[in-house]
């Protein structure tokens, strides 16, 4: 049994909190700010925190984080929040925290992680302040979500980190998003082509050169390798270096010495980040890119999945890209945009979303101003995806609850505790969702069970807390 310390300022979902972690064994310990909370840790030792994001007054979630882990031995601390973005799920994780849910929060992921936060070895808190403006990373799906909280956790550490996934995912988006959220983010970002430029030149480009060393070297030119010092570098295609040009890389990755072009040696402080679309793995082993190499590379290795998996990231994409526009997606083009391949991954959905936007005179994209190659569209079915999000958010969201609970009464026989339990919220609001949608038919069978109550607290209500 241990001390789990329950910071939120609902006292409906605080003591809904409690009752779960009560039901797992544990002993709650509820308080309603960030203050209270930092009390009881004065006062004892607890195991492990939960702790709301939004939280009125000096010390919301975020601050009372950062408090929490200058402690000298603090608990592991788990942020939950109805909010999740892109920039607090990043910056909770490089402050320190275990991990960053999205409530509601079910019975099994509760138990989940705070097995998992039990298990936590202690470590001392690294010096830690809010990062300034901060690159765009949209995504909220499954994929952009661990990519983001893996960002948080290796940010401020010198490791170097390789990026890969296909052509257009948005490599380069991450590695700004790792140097924004660094301690060197005052210090230069370096973005590098290394497909883009010529054999010969890259080694100038990448090392510098002094004057004299080559012909048409008439002045002296520091590489990039010196314009980052202090800051990242970032080399996109590493893929496609020569193979003369690795080897040099790999010295100056184990040894952080830089020779410019007929010059002196120097040292320098620049932290690597490479990306590829290409599979390093089976150019290693087809003897084209340097085992050696690789494993120096892939120390941090972060996988950006195509964006035909990131299905909910997709309209929050395109809605971003229109914001200089001022225009919106009507359903039907959202319903066009999500029904599509994207080979081209973020930066097709870009030009498809820019044109559409360019060519469009009133507020609203239509469908039809969606240009897209028509043999790839409809890969999951047109009419379905129409039917399916057509009308406003609130529909979509009853026709996926009603959805839900018909397949889950019908997976339980009818039997609603245990429909209950499989959609992972309360009974009370099962009745209450399978009347509203009318599910009780006359004559249906819809039993009981005298079972505990599920226990997901979070998802007590109709709405999502804040």
């Amino acid at each position: 049994m241990a001390t789990i310390l329950i910071v939120d300022d609902d006292r409906a979902l605080r003591d809904g909190l409690a009752e779960t972690v009560t039901d797992l064994g544990h002993t709650p310990v509820p308080v309603a700010s960030g203050s209270e909370a930092l009390a009881r840790l004065h006062e004892g030792p607890v195991a492990a925190v939960l702790l709301d994001l939004r939280m009125p007054g000096d010390l919301d979630g975020m601050a009372t984080l950062e408090r929490i882990r200058a402690l000298p031995e603090p608990p592991p601390v788990t942020v939950l929040t109805a909010f999740a973005s892109p920039a607090n799920t990043i910056e909770a994780m490089r402050l320190g925290a275990h991990d960053h849910l999205t409530k509601p929060i079910g019975r099994a992921d509760l138990a989940a992680v705070l097995d998992a936060m039990l298990r936590e070895a202690r470590f001392d808190p690294g010096s830690a302040a809010p990062p300034p403006e901060h690159p765009v990373l949209i995504g909220s799906s499954a994929g952009m979500r661990k990519i983001q909280k893996t960002i948080g956790l290796v940010a401020d550490s010198a490791s170097t980190i390789l990026i890969q996934g296909e052509t257009g995912t948005g490599k380069e988006e991450v590695a700004r998003a790792l140097h924004a959220f660094s301690r060197r983010r005052a210090r230069p970002f370096i973005p590098v082509n290394c497909a883009a430029i010529p054999a010969d030149a890259l080694e100038s480009a990448l090392f510098g050169h002094v004057r004299g060393a080559f012909a048409g070297a008439i002045a002296d030119r520091a590489g990039a390798f010196h314009e980052a010092e202090g800051g990242t570098l970032f080399l996109d295609e590493i893929g496609d270096m020569p193979a003369a040009m690795q080897a040099k890389i790999l010295r100056v990755i184990q040894d952080c010495v830089v020779t410019p072009l007929g010059g002196r040696s120097t040292r320098v402080d620049v932290r690597l980040v490479a990306a590829t679309h290409r599979d390093l793995p089976q150019l290693v082993a087809e003897g084209r890119f340097r085992a050696d190499l690789f494993y120096r590379l892939n120390v941090v290795p972060i996988t950006l999945p195509p964006l035909r998996e990131r299905l909910a990231d997709i309209v929050p994409l395109a809605e971003h890209f229109l914001v200089p526009s001022g225009k919106r997606l009507s359903g039907g083009a959202a319903s066009r945009l999500l029904a599509y391949e994207w080979p081209g991954n973020v930066r097709e959905l870009r030009n498809v979303v820019e044109r559409a936007a360019m060519l469009v005179r009133g507020g609203a994209i239509a469908a039809e101003a969606i240009d897209l190659p028509a043999m790839r569209t409809d890969r999951r079915g047109g009419d379905t995806a129409d039917s399916w999000l057509a009308g406003d958010l609130p529909g979509a969201v009853a026709r996926l609850e009603r959805t839900m609970i018909a397949a889950a009464l019908r997976e339980a026989d009818g039997n609603r505790a245990r429909a209950a339990r499989r959609l992972g919220i309360q009974r009370q609001l099962l009745y209450a969702k399978i009347e509203r949608y009318g599910l009780a038919a006359p004559g249906a069978d819809l039993s009981e069970e005298t079972t505990e109550a599920v226990g997901n607290p979070d998802a007590a209500r109709d709405i999502d807390p804040s």
